[in-house]
């Protein structure tokens, strides 16, 4: 007799949902994003939600502080841009390579040891001036190449495994799920595989926001602050030239920002007030605008963060209409301005 089919759990529907943000294009409104919104204050009390927030979402690199950290703790010898780069999805560039490198080295291994993809960087100029050269796509080129890096890192100080590193049962993927769980205050609700092969733990919108805030207002000398701490100081290595995570963290003093694949994005402001999303149909263009835009409304100073806040749509090479705030969203803000 066969087995029956597990079920499989199903995203909220559109009517369930906030309308986030709008594209405008000659004076009409082409596009609409629906969504998930939360944001809580410094203390951790909700100030503003859409949508279904605590539904179970795969948060993808979002969380990427929060591998990186379960690297840390794990006995992973990480500072500076080597801390920052676990953390982040950098672009490919030189520099970025340079630092997974040298992570690898300390581990005794070499490129070969990625159990990534093979990708061409994301910085436009770095892949021309490789395809020019005739270089091959590489896994130490793909944006996720510094959270594995750290990761057998990790393995290597503790004696684990690391031909299996990316197992969920393996030690460093559990101690990952129960910093997941910890840090967002929110049990792991789905066990998943990432776009870059590590496992995935599937947590919440609101448990995204937990997670930033609590990184933010993490007691000064612990392993949660000094992620915290080093993806500020170091955001190029966050992202990389012209990225947005990396732009808004240069641009909003004291922000911490991660954005992932599938529209979904984490945002903390000095204070420790947060803002997190979901968008539904998978599109990030306007999930940093939205975050901008709510932590403003919020009391946060975002004006030196002008060339994430306006979105222009194009027509021709020249601004024809915009990337705004949607209907559900603009209430919302109007409300707790």
């Amino acid at each position: 007799m066969s087995e029956s089919p597990t079920a499989v759990p199903t995203a909220p529907s559109v009517g369930s949902l906030a309308e986030l943000a709008t594209v405008t294009r000659s004076g009409l409104i082409e596009s609409r994003h629906f969504g998930s919104l939360v944001a809580i204050d410094p203390s951790g009390a909700t100030v503003l939600e859409l949508g279904t927030p605590d539904a179970a979402i795969l948060p993808r690199s979002t969380v990427k502080p929060l591998q990186a950290l379960a690297c840390l703790t794990a006995g992973a010898p990480l500072s500076g841009p080597e801390l920052a780069i676990a953390a982040g999805s950098h672009t490919g560039e030189d520099e970025h390579v340079r630092v997974v490198r040298a992570i690898l080295d300390r581990a005794g291994l070499d490129d070969s040891a990625l159990g990534c993809p093979v990708d061409r960087p994301e910085d436009e100029a770095t892949f021309e001036r490789l395809v020019r050269a005739g270089e091959p796509r590489a896994r130490v080129r793909m944006n996720c190449s510094g959270k594995h890096a750290a990761m057998l890192l990790a393995c290597a100080v503790n004696g684990w495994s690391t031909h299996d590193y990316l197992d969920t049962a393996h030690p460093l993927q559990q101690h990952v799920r129960a910093t997941m769980a910890e840090l967002t205050g929110v049990p792991v609700s789905h066990d998943a595989i990432d776009g870059c092969g590590a496992p995935l733990f599937g947590t919440t919108v609101r448990g995204v926001a937990q997670s930033f805030r609590a990184l933010v207002q993490a007691e000064e000398g612990t392993p949660a602050a000094q992620v915290a701490a080093t993806m500020r100081e170091h955001p190029f290595y966050v992202g990389g030239s012209g990225h947005q995570n990396s732009t808004l963290m240069e641009t909003v003093p004291g922000a911490l920002a991660k954005g992932g694949a599938e529209g979904v994005i984490g945002v903390a402001a000095a204070d420790g007030t947060a803002v997190s999303m979901k968008i539904v149909d998978g599109s990030p263009r306007a999930t940093t605008l939205l975050a901008l835009r709510v932590l403003e409304a919020l009391g946060t100073d975002i004006s030196g963060a002008t060339a994430l806040t306006a979105l222009p749509v194009l027509g021709g090479g020249v601004p024809v209409g915009a990337i705004g705030v949607g209907s559900d969203l603009a209430a919302a803000l109007e409300r707790v301005a």
